[in-house]
C-alpha cells in the first residue's frame, strides 16, 4: 500500500452523503472555517448507493485526513464511525438527516452547518464508547458493524422495516411512530433468549429488545436515562408486553417520568415512589446476546440492516474519538 502524501499544514476530509447534503452551503462553510485555520484545503468524499460511507473514509484516511466530517443522517455517521474505531482520527458531524440521533446526544446545534463545521477546525478530542453487533442470519452468516446510539430487535426494527420511504421524506421521525403503531396492532410479542455478560441464558416475552449507547431520541424522548456515551457500558431496554394496558404503562414510563418527571428534583421523588419496572425492564452490561426461533429484523442507529436469528456484542469503550465545542450541552438524564 503506498503511503499518504506528506501535507506541510494539516487537512481535513467530508465524507458526504449526496442527496442529504446541502452541498453549496458546507463548501462555503469548510472553505471559510480551514482559511481561519491555516489548514490544507479540504478533500471531499462522496458516499455510493451501496456503502453508505465506510469506503470513502478508508480512502480519506490512507490520503492523510487528520479530522473527517461526515455529512448526512444517522447512517452516513455510523458508517463512518465504523472505518474510524480505533484509529484516533476525529469525527466532526454535520447532521442532515431525519433523526441526527448522536447529534442530539451530545448536544449540538442541528441546523446550523457553519457551528457543526467550526467544531472540526476548532473544537476538542472527546473519545466515547462504540456498541458492537454480530449478526448471526438464517444461513450461519455473519457480519460485525458498530453503532452509535441504539441497536434493536423487535417492534422498533419491525417498524424501521415498514416505514413508508414516502412517508418518511414528508414527516421525518414522525413516519417511525406511524409504522411503529401498525405494527403494534398486527405483530405479536416477541420471545427471546437473551444473557448479558455472560449470565445464565434466560427468555423472555418483549415487544422489542434494544441495546443503547445513549439515551435522547427525537421528539425529546428520553429513552434511557441513566445512559452515557463514555461509561464503558451498554443499556439494555426491554418492553415487555404485560396486560392489556401494557403500552400505556410503557408510554408513562418513557414519555413522562423519563420525558417530564425525571427533569425536577420533585418529578425524581415522584418516580421513586411509584417506580414501575414491570413494563419496561433496564439492564446495564458491557457483553450481551439474544437469538430467537425465527428470523427477525435487526435495526443500528435506525436503519434496517435485515433479518438476524441472533445478535451479540460487546462495548468498546473510547474507540471513536468525536470533535465537540465546549458550549454544547448535553441533554440531563
Amino acid at each position: 500500500m503506498s503511503s499518504a502524501p506528506e501535507r506541510s499544514q494539516p487537512g481535513a476530509a467530508v465524507v458526504f452523503q449526496p442527496h442529504k447534503t446541502d452541498l453549496a452551503a458546507l463548501r462555503a462553510a469548510v472553505s471559510s472555517q480551514e482559511k481561519v485555520a491555516g489548514w490544507a484545503p479540504t478533500r471531499w468524499y462522496e458516499t455510493e448507493a451501496e456503502d453508505a460511507g465506510v469506503g470513502a473514509t478508508k480512502r480519506a484516511i490512507t490520503d492523510g485526513a487528520n479530522v473527517i466530517l461526515a455529512s448526512g443522517g444517522d447512517g452516513t455517521v455510523r458508517a463512518v464511525a465504523e472505518a474510524l474505531r480505533g484509529t484516533g482520527i476525529p469525527l466532526a458531524i454535520v447532521p442532515q438527516g431525519t433523526g441526527n440521533l448522536l447529534a442530539r446526544n451530545l448536544g449540538m446545534p442541528l441546523t446550523r452547518i457553519t457551528e457543526a463545521v467550526r467544531a472540526a477546525f476548532f473544537g476538542m478530542n472527546r473519545p466515547i464508547d462504540l456498541g458492537v453487533v454480530r449478526i448471526v442470519r438464517d444461513d450461519d452468516s455473519e457480519d460485525e458493524h458498530v453503532f452509535l446510539v441504539l441497536a434493536g430487535m423487535g417492534l422498533d426494527a419491525r417498524a424501521i422495516s415498514a416505514t413508508r420511504s414516502t412517508l418518511k421524506k414528508r414527516l421525518g421521525w414522525l413516519a417511525y411512530v406511524d409504522a411503529g403503531v401498525r405494527t403494534m396492532i398486527k405483530d405479536k410479542p416477541l420471545h427471546i433468549h437473551y444473557s448479558v455478560d455472560r449470565s445464565e441464558v434466560r427468555s423472555l416475552s418483549v415487544y422489542t429488545v434494544m441495546i443503547g449507547n445513549c439515551g435522547l431520541m427525537p421528539g425529546g424522548v428520553l429513552l434511557i436515562p441513566e445512559a452515557e456515551l463514555d461509561d464503558g457500558k451498554l443499556d439494555v431496554v426491554a418492553l415487555r408486553p404485560l396486560g392489556p394496558f401494557a403500552w400505556l404503562r410503557i408510554w408513562n414510563k418513557i414519555g413522562w417520568e423519563n420525558g417530564v418527571l425525571r427533569k425536577t428534583k420533585a418529578g425524581r421523588r415522584i418516580i421513586d415512589l411509584v417506580n414501575d419496572t414491570r413494563s419496561v425492564t433496564y439492564l446495564r452490561a458491557t457483553r450481551y446476546a439474544l437469538a430467537v426461533s425465527k428470523p427477525e429484523p435487526v435495526q443500528l442507529d435506525g436503519d434496517d440492516f435485515g433479518l438476524a436469528v441472533a445478535v451479540s456484542g460487546t462495548v468498546d469503550p473510547g474507540a471513536l474519538t468525536v470533535r465537540v465545542m465546549p458550549e454544547w450541552v448535553e441533554p440531563l438524564g
